[in-house]
């Protein structure tokens, strides 16, 4: 079994010190897709040992769009919200709450006006 990693999404704006937006493991990964992730992000990234690896701060929404991209460049996180492209099928994408799947599909109107993602879990013990 490879190393793991922790993601942290905090949502720095809510409450006395912010709200856990996502926990989720997973993976070594340089990219996360973050579905419906709120205005502001605080983001570290944790290896299996628990010490911080990368870490973003006050990583604001650049684009009315339903999917962020989270890329982790060193121990640096930056933040791009987009339509998910090609490219981006077969990366991992975390949910409100911290369950992460993989982006499977994705299709959305021109306008913006609709989307249609599929997304696969999947779990051992």
């Amino acid at each position: 079994m490879s190393a793991m990693q922790i993601w942290d999404l905090w949502y720095p704006n809510a409450a006395a010190q912010g709200l856990l937006f996502a926990r989720g493991r997973l993976e070594p990964t340089d990219v996360l897709l973050v579905h419906a992730a709120p205005e502001v992000l605080r983001v570290e990234v944790r290896d299996a040992d628990g010490a911080v690896v990368a870490r973003g701060e006050g990583l604001a929404r650049t684009a009315d769009r339903p999917m962020a991209r989270l890329r982790r460049d060193g121990a640096r996180i930056t933040r791009v919200d987009l339509w998910p492209e090609e490219t981006d099928l077969g990366r991992p994408v975390i949910l409100c709450g911290g369950e992460v799947g993989v982006l499977c599909t994705w299709w959305n109107a021109p306008d913006g006006s609709e989307w249609r993602w599929r997304v696969e879990f999947y779990n051992h013990r």
